[in-house]
Order: C-alpha cells, then structure tokens, then sequence
C-alpha cells in the first residue's frame, strides 16, 4: 500500500504542475503574450481559447488533488492488494487521461469530445488523439470510486 500511495501521490503532483502550466497558457492566451515589463508585452499566440485553458487549469488541479487526497485515504480502506493495484493506477490514469483531453481538446476542431464531427466542430487528428485514451475513464472512474466506497465500508464494518 505504501508503494501505491508514493505513486499516486507523485502522479498527483504531476497533474498538479501540467495544470499550472495550463494557467500560464490562460494567462498568455488572455493577455496576448507575456509582460516582460510593465506594460511592455512580447506579444505572442496560444493555441485553444480561454474557456478551454480554464478548464484545463482548474480540471487539472482538481484531478491531481483528488489523486493525491484519495492516496492519503488509502491507510483507511480495506482494499485487497490486487485490487488496491487496479485502484490506484486506474485513478492515475484517469488523472492524466483527462488532463491530456483537457490540452488536446483545446486545441481540436470538435473539443475532442468525440472521433467524428459534432455541435462543436469538425473532428481531426487532434479530436482521436484527445478522446480515446480519455474513453476507458469514463467506465474506470466509477469502478475506481465504487471499490473506495466498498473499502471505506468494509473497513467500517471490520472496526
């Protein structure tokens, strides 16, 4: 378990700093650059839009805190080893899944929410590249919760 918790601890961390440097892509989207003095700009362009690096910043954070809080949690849960494996390395990849998906589907004609066309877009590389390795998360995510859930109440009943 100690080995587990080390690991997602340090992947959440990870996610964490992929998603600051989400916020300095939402600054420089915002402001058109970078100031490098006060009200001197080296001006230059981002790919994606602001909502889209808000997203990427703020779901980044929230997915590597969660990674992080859930590995503080794992002392509490009765959670076979074998399972414990697939617990944690299923949210660290949801982490990072969704963290690319974030970044690609800011810069992907249909926000990388599916592999063809939709409302947002028509769909390119970017839109396969940013939605199918995402895809399997939405299906471990909620097995991941349920056997923490399972854990936490096993554990309960166990004391």
């Amino acid at each position: 378990m100690d080995r587990y918790q080390k690991l997602m601890i340090a992947h959440g961390f990870l996610v964490i700093l992929v998603s600051l440097l989400a916020g300095f892509m939402l600054m420089f989207n915002m402001l058109g650059g970078l100031e490098i003095w006060p009200g001197k700009f080296l001006e230059f362009g981002v790919y994606g839009t602001t909502e889209g690096w808000v997203r990427a910043h703020s779901g980044g954070v929230t997915n590597g805190l969660l990674t992080v809080l859930v590995a503080l949690t794992l002392p509490k849960l009765e959670i076979s080893e074998k399972m414990m494996g697939f617990f944690a390395w299923g949210l660290i990849y949801c982490a990072w899944t969704f963290t690319a998906f974030y970044w690609i589907g800011n810069a992907s004609g249909n926000r990388a929410l599916s592999v063809g066309d939709n409302v947002f877009g028509a769909a390119d590389w970017l839109s396969v590249i940013g939605f199918l390795p995402g895809l399997p998360s939405i299906f471990i995510g909620p097995v991941v919760l349920y056997i923490g859930a399972r854990g936490a109440f096993r554990a309960i009943n166990k004391a």
